[in-house]
């Protein structure tokens, strides 16, 4: 087993003592509250992006190469582990996909990351496992802690990718290999380039983009149990990219909150895999590649890529779902999700056992370095 740079730092042995200068024994597994598949599109962008590069490989090298070279930013912060090594050895990997609320709509600004999912790939069990954090899951953000109490969410607006990776590093005490990062526009692109998918809508309900609410305008509506949607009355079968950005953004009106959209998220999801199935030439050209890449931002280099779809393929088909559960808390500054000590070190021991590593302490209660005065001062739980 890898004991590299992922046991608990002193921000964690600093926690374990305030809680009573024992460190905590990592409880059994009890798995989440309930059951939820938490698979979204940015997971799927990814993998098509993958499976392309796997496809073309030897047919267009160069162009392909080109096309992903665009979207890839060299790293500027230390990696917690040797992520060339890890690859090299076919060790399991972990990446953190984040989705922005930004590239559609209108939208230019920087955005916050309202999809927060972890993947674990183990070449040696092949299985995947795909964890999701609520994304108002509360935090102190890595560097930022002055700002405290934070969601999760607003990491990527204060520090870019680095400060959700180190924010999230500190929490689970597990090490982030590479990230992924797609906004709105990426989804929309798909969905478009594949001729539109087929959805059936698991509840009744109509969204306007612009107001976030059933408002007349520019209102598209879903039923229950139906693959038919409509755009201001006029009905259609296959959903356009921006009517599958209506249907996996709506949140305010599902009965299960936050929790339904990712389940919608993850119906988009299986759309796109499905139409991608179907016709896989729509996808495998370099215009089409071209066009996500402005969508997409990832640490993730093309010989990475292809590394991971050449030894870690047989992973894609074990899948395991599960994601972080949360505890509605209200705040002055609005309802947040705060995570329990025993979920948090729940999580940690799944991540921890899908890389191969051995069993440990999970970080600090809220990320950050903030104290448990701090915690009390600010009236949210202290352990």
């Amino acid at each position: 087993m890898d004991n590299e740079q992922t046991q608990p730092v002193s921000r964690s042995s600093r926690l374990a003592n305030e809680r009573g200068g024992k460190k905590q024994k990592a409880p059994k597994n009890q798995g989440p509250k309930k059951s939820h598949k938490v698979r979204n599109w940015i997971l799927s962008i990814l993998l098509v992006i993958v499976l392309v590069i796997a496809g073309l490989f030897g047919y267009a090298y160069m162009q392909t190469k080109s096309a992903i070279d665009k979207s890839y930013v060299a790293p500027t912060m230390k990696k917690a582990r040797d992520v060339s090594a890890v690859l090299s050895d076919g060790k399991p990997v972990s990446l953190l996909l984040l989705g922005t609320d930004t590239g559609a709509l209108g939208r230019d600004y920087k955005g916050r990351t309202d999809s927060i999912m972890i993947v674990t790939i183990n070449p040696k069990t092949d299985k995947t496992t795909i964890m999701s954090i609520p994304r108002d899951t509360l935090v102190a953000i890595d560097g930022y802690e002055d700002t405290f109490p934070q969601k999760i969410n607003a990491a990527y607006a204060y520090g870019s990718a680095e400060s959700t990776i180190k924010t999230i590093q500190d929490w689970l005490n597990i090490p982030i290999d590479f990230y992924a990062l797609v906004n709105m526009g990426g989804m929309e692109k798909v969905v478009n380039k594949v001729g539109g998918i087929t959805v059936t809508s698991p509840l009744t309900f109509a969204y306007n983009p612009e107001t976030a609410h059933a408002d007349a305008g520019d209102l598209y509506s879903f039923t229950q149990g139906s693959t038919t949607w409509s755009y201001n009355g006029v009905s259609h079968t296959k959903m356009t990219g921006k009517a599958a950005l209506a249907f996996s953004r709506m949140r305010y009106d599902d009965p299960q909150g936050d929790y339904g959209r990712q389940e919608r998220q993850r119906l988009v999801l299986q759309g796109i895999v499905d139409a991608a199935k179907n016709n896989p030439t729509k996808l495998l050209n370099t215009d089409f590649l071209n066009s996500i890449s402005s969508s997409m931002q990832t640490d993730l280099s093309y010989n990475d890529m292809l590394a991971i779809a050449t030894k870690y393929s047989g992973a894609a088909n074990n899948v395991k779902n599960d994601h972080i559960q949360g505890t509605g808390y209200s705040l002055t500054s609005g309802s947040t999700e705060v995570v329990s000590s025993s979920e948090q070190q729940r999580a940690t021991n799944v991540l921890r056992k899908a890389l191969g590593l051995p069993a440990a302490n999970t970080g600090n209660l809220y990320g950050g370095n903030i104290s448990t005065d701090v915690m009390i001062a600010n009236g949210v739980p202290t352990e």
